[in-house]
């Protein structure tokens, strides 16, 4: 079992610039990984919140420290040099993340983002993408322009009162269904929606994505450690997978099979030291 989204940081790793949130408490690798420990899952995902911004040094660190149980997706600047996005992915990053929720959306055309998708491509990265429903139509063609495989977060954000009427979550389901390079993670159906509205849209959304998608463009997340929302906790991520996907073999494939493929688990990561924390590793 692999889970396919999750985040590590500390709080003084926060800049002073405004931001949509801070956390109010650490998030550490061990602390993660102890999660996964605890419940039997052989590896992780580290995704780059949005409140650190371009820096990913906790990030990689994390992930050499991990002794390639972890794989990373790494927030950058559109001119990051192709020689820093190549150390990163020695590491073992494997996508960019494009956190723009609450945020202006870029240029994709740009020649920048043009440059830099094209450079994610050569090395095979993934483009995650963190954005209400509404803006599909307006960020996937680029993404698919670019020949990169992109992966949407959290059901696809479909707007709390529309659920999976929500026409931008309809068209992530033609795109999907048309491009066959487009992912979606089952992961914090609570941010679709309070007093269990997410839970339902989820119930609803799944076979649909699985009518779309199928089971090979799905993967699982546990969001840990749910910034914003500190009453969830681990297991019950695990529980709601379980009834969403009581099918056992298609449960695997949607939190073994496909995450392994994307993620490039079976591919092996570079590490530090065996494993062993770097030097002046801060855990706290």
């Amino acid at each position: 079992m692999i889970d396919g989204h999750a985040h590590i940081f500390l709080r003084r790793l926060v800049g002073t610039a405004p931001l949509r949130y801070k956390p109010y408490r650490d998030a550490t690798l061990p602390a993660y990984l102890s999660q996964l420990d605890q419940f039997g899952i052989r590896g992780g995902v580290l995704v780059q919140p949005s409140f650190l911004g371009c820096d990913n040094g906790y990030l990689l660190q994390g992930l050499r420290r991990g002794a390639g149980r972890l794989r990373g997706i790494a927030v950058i600047e559109p001119d990051c040099p192709l020689a820093t996005m190549r150390d990163m992915d020695a590491a073992g990053v494997v996508g960019l993340r494009l956190n723009l929720f609450g945020r202006p959306l870029p240029d994709l055309r740009s020649r920048a983002w043009r440059r830099c998708l094209a450079r994610a491509a050569r090395l095979g990265w993934q483009v995650e993408v963190h954005r209400p429903a509404q803006d599909w139509p307006l960020l996937l063609p680029p993404l698919l322009d670019a020949g990169v495989k992109v992966v949407i977060d959290h059901f696809g954000r479909p707007h709390p009162a529309l659920g999976v009427d929500d026409p931008g979550f309809r068209y992530l389901l033609d795109a999907g269904a048309a491009s066959g390079r487009i992912w979606v993670k089952i992961s914090a159906a609570y941010r679709n929606g309070l007093a269990g509205r997410g839970e339902d849209i989820a119930r609803a959304a799944l076979p649909l994505l699985d009518g779309a998608l199928g089971p090979e463009r799905m993967l699982w997340g546990s969001d840990w450690p749910h910034t914003q929302f500190g009453s969830i906790r681990y297991a019950r991520t695990l529980e709601l997978l379980e009834q969403w996907l009581p099918d056992a073999g298609r449960r695997r494939q949607i939190t073994h099979d496909t995450p392994a493929e994307l993620f490039r688990f079976d591919a092996p990561a570079a590490t530090e030291n065996g494993g062993r924390p770097p030097d002046g590793w801060p855990d706290s």
